[in-house]
C-alpha cells in the first residue's frame, strides 16, 4: 500500500501552492476580512481558469475528469493560504451530490456552470444549533414546493443552486429523507447573512417559501447520501486544515527565530521549542489519518466512513492547537488585529464545526468501530 502521492500529484500540488502564493496573499485574505465583500472573486475566477474547481468533475460535463487525490493536494494548499473562496460548498459538496445522484439533466445544467465558476453551489442541511438527525429536520418538500429554513448555510448568501436535505415522509426514519436541488435565484427563497468568527467564508440563513424545487436522487434515500458525501468532504476539508496547521506552525517558526527577547532568539527557550515540538507531532499525526482517508476516498474503500472520521478529528485538533499555540508563540502582537495570527485562528475555529462539531465525527469513530468488532 503506498500512502505518498505521485510526481504528476506533486507537481499539481506545487502549481496550486504558486498559484496561491501570487494570488491569495495575506494581504488579499485581509482585504475580504474588513470588507463587505463574501469571497475573492478574482481568485475564484483565477482557481476556475486553473481548471481546479472541475478537478473530480467528468470531462463530458467541462471538468477534467481526475481523482480524488489532485482534489487532496489542491485542498492542502487551499487550507494553507487560507484562501477566502467557496470550494467547499461548491465543489466538495453541491457539484459531488450532483454527481452522485443527480440526473443527466441537472447535471447538464451545473455542472458546466461549476467547473466555469459561472455558478456557485451550496449544501443546505443543517437547521440550528443541533446536529441534524432524521428526526430534527423540519424542512419538506411537498410535490415540487420546498418550505423550510435552513440555518447556517455555508455561502449560502452567494450561491445560484442548494442540494437542500428534506423531509419527504411522514415520519422520523431516514427513508423519510430526501435530497432537493433548487434554484436560488427563483421565487420563494428569501436569504440572510448571518455573521461567524471568520467573515472570509461567508454563511447564512435562508428560507424557502413554497420555493420551486425537485428531487435529486431517489426519494427515502438523502440520508444515505447525505452521509456519503458528508465522509467525501470530510476528507478534503481535512486536508484544508492540514495546510492550515502547516502555515501556523511554519509562522510561529519564523517569528521565534526572528525574534528576540534578553539577547537571545525566543525560539532558543524551551517553552517555545515546546510548543512547536508539540504542533508538529499533531501535524504529523493529522497527516497520516489525512493519507488514510485519501486512500479510502480515492479507492471508494469500505473503510472510508471510519478513515474519513479519523481524518477529520485528527485534523481538526491538529488545526486548533497549532493556531492557538501560533498565537501564543507571537507574544502581545499575536493578539492584534493587525497581526495574520488572526486569520489561521478564525478558519480553525470555523473548519472545526463545518459538517459537524468534532464531538460528532468521534462518536462516528465509536460507531464504525463497534460495528467492525462486532462482524
Amino acid at each position: 500500500m503506498n500512502f505518498d502521492f505521485s510526481d504528476d500529484q506533486k507537481l499539481l500540488k506545487d502549481q496550486a501552492a504558486k498559484f496561491l502564493a501570487d494570488k491569495c496573499k495575506p494581504e488579499d485574505v485581509r482585504k475580504i476580512l474588513e470588507s463587505d465583500a463574501p469571497y475573492d472573486k478574482a481568485l475564484w475566477q483565477g482557481l476556475a481558469e486553473m481548471g481546479f474547481l472541475g478537478t473530480t468533475i467528468a470531462e463530458e460535463y467541462g471538468g477534467l475528469g481526475l481523482g480524488y487525490l489532485e482534489l487532496c493536494v489542491i485542498a492542502e494548499e487551499l487550507g494553507r493560504a487560507c484562501a477566502p473562496v467557496p470550494m467547499s460548498s461548491s465543489v466538495y459538496l453541491a457539484a459531488e451530490a450532483l454527481q452522485r445522484a443527480g440526473t443527466e439533466e441537472q447535471k447538464q445544467k451545473w455542472l458546466p456552470k461549476v467547473v466555469t465558476g459561472e455558478a456557485i453551489g451550496c449544501f443546505a442541511f443543517a437547521e440550528g444549533v443541533q446536529a441534524p438527525t432524521p428526526r430534527t429536520i423540519k424542512t419538506t418538500l411537498s410535490g415540487s414546493k420546498l418550505s423550510g429554513t435552513k440555518l447556517p448555510v455555508a455561502d449560502g448568501d452567494v450561491a445560484d443552486f442548494a442540494v437542500v436535505v428534506v423531509k419527504t415522509g411522514s415520519g422520523t426514519a431516514e427513508g423519510d429523507v430526501s435530497l432537493a436541488l433548487v434554484d436560488l435565484t427563483a421565487g420563494g427563497v428569501s436569504r440572510e447573512t448571518v455573521t461567524t468568527l471568520d467573515p472570509t467564508r461567508s454563511h447564512a440563513s435562508i428560507t424557502f417559501d413554497g420555493a420551486d424545487a425537485e428531487l435529486l436522487g431517489a426519494e427515502g434515500e438523502g440520508w444515505a447520501v447525505t452521509q456519503d458525501i458528508l465522509n467525501r468532504a470530510a476528507v478534503l476539508v481535512a486536508f484544508e486544515q492540514l495546510g492550515g496547521t502547516q502555515a501556523a506552525m511554519e509562522m510561529a517558526r519564523d517569528y521565534s527565530l526572528e525574534r528576540y527577547a534578553f539577547g537571545r532568539q525566543i525560539g532558543s527557550y524551551q517553552a517555545i521549542k515546546h510548543k512547536l515540538a508539540d504542533m508538529y507531532v499533531k501535524l504529523e499525526l493529522a497527516r497520516g489519518h489525512c493519507y488514510y482517508g485519501a486512500w479510502a476516498l480515492s479507492t471508494n474503500s469500505p473503510e472510508l466512513p471510519l478513515a474519513a472520521a479519523g481524518a477529520r478529528v485528527a485534523a481538526t485538533e491538529a488545526f486548533r492547537f497549532a493556531a492557538q499555540e501560533n498565537i501564543q508563540t507571537h507574544g502581545g502582537i499575536g493578539y492584534t488585529w493587525e497581526a495574520n495570527t488572526q486569520f489561521y485562528y478564525r478558519r480553525s475555529k470555523l473548519l472545526g464545526l463545518t459538517l459537524g462539531a468534532i464531538g460528532q465525527w468521534k462518536e462516528r469513530i465509536v460507531r464504525q468501530l463497534e460495528q467492525r468488532n462486532a462482524a
